[in-house]
């Protein structure tokens, strides 16, 4: 029964990352640093290639239970969530901009420890207000969609930078891997290629096949990095990452003007107050779920 428990609890944590992730605007490594177990989900990262067979056992085990809510949840975002955001773009905007103001305040509490005295860092900070910034104006210049379905080697090569650039954002909080995607002209592509692979047509199969191999290259690429800036410069690091969350308000606010037939950008006048009151009840929720999975874990020890 406690395996079970076990696994119900890590697949809905990959769940909700993937819910995150399949949108422009807002990253899944934001989910899995109000649940609390961002560290960990680095360090189970890392553990696939470390030399320790017990670190990478017990690191294969928690991304294959995080794994299967995140599949679940990818599918259920791609057949039914990209066309809400379509429909009622300024309601989910609302939404996830009250997730991310409600969160910014629960890591700064959290991680008051390694913030307190260190105000100098508020620098890193400004640099990741002005990095969300700069990648959602560049959003707002957008190349063309690639064809994924007729390949060259250009193109090949292209889809699979692009591949391991994107899921280095997801990793991080505060910047969007679906935001990059649209950026280079592979968001649409890619979640229509997943569609038609769900329907069994594999016109698309090659290419997100490729894409596939460059998210990999890209998670390799990027943990050892993170894992070390997290364990030696945390204060640094999570100065950084509250300045991705800030800077991805604006992204969210301009979030409209990426669908493929543009929108004018949210407004307070177009913001859904019903909409970011259940944005911040979900940090609520995130937090009052990890209070609770603290204690029963604590209780067990």
């Amino acid at each position: 029964m406690k395996k079970f428990k076990d696994y119900i609890v890590n697949a809905f944590y990959g769940f909700a990352m993937a819910l995150a992730d399949s949108v422009p605007g807002v990253s899944g490594g934001t989910v899995a640093f109000l649940l609390g177990f961002y560290d960990k989900f680095i360090n189970s990262l890392n553990s696939l290639i470390s030399k320790n067979k017990q670190n990478r056992k017990y690191g294969i085990k928690f991304l294959v239970k995080l794994g299967i809510g995140w599949i679940i949840g990818m599918i259920s975002s791609i057949l039914i969530l990209t066309s809400v955001f379509e429909r009622h773009i300024y309601e989910v905007s609302s939404l996830f901009l009250g997730f991310i103001i409600l969160s910014i305040p629960v890591i700064v509490i959290e991680e008051k420890e390694n913030l307190k005295g260190k105000y100098l860092n508020i620098i890193f900070t400004i640099i990741g207000i002005l990095l969300v910034i700069l990648i959602t104006y560049l959003n707002n210049n957008t190349v063309n969609s690639v064809d994924i379905t007729h390949l060259t080697i250009g193109s090949s090569l292209y889809i699979f930078l692009v591949g391991a650039i994107a899921i280095s954002a997801m990793v991080l909080p505060g910047i969007s891997g679906s935001t990059l995607l649209l950026i280079f002209g592979l968001y649409i592509p890619i979640i229509n290629g997943i569609k038609s692979l769900l329907h069994f047509d594999f016109s698309s199969f090659l290419a997100l096949f490729i894409f596939g191999l460059g998210v990999l290259v890209g998670i390799f690429s990027i943990i050892k990095l993170l894992k070390k800036a997290l364990e030696k410069f945390r204060s640094q690091t999570i100065y950084t990452i509250i300045g991705l969350m800030l800077g991805s308000i604006y992204s969210i606010f301009m979030g409209p003007t990426t669908l493929d037939i543009p929108q004018p950008a949210m407004t307070f006048a177009t913001l859904s107050k019903l909409f970011f009151i259940i944005g911040g009840l979900i940090v609520f929720g995130m937090q009052y779920t990890k209070r609770v999975l603290e204690k029963k874990k604590n209780k067990n020890l």
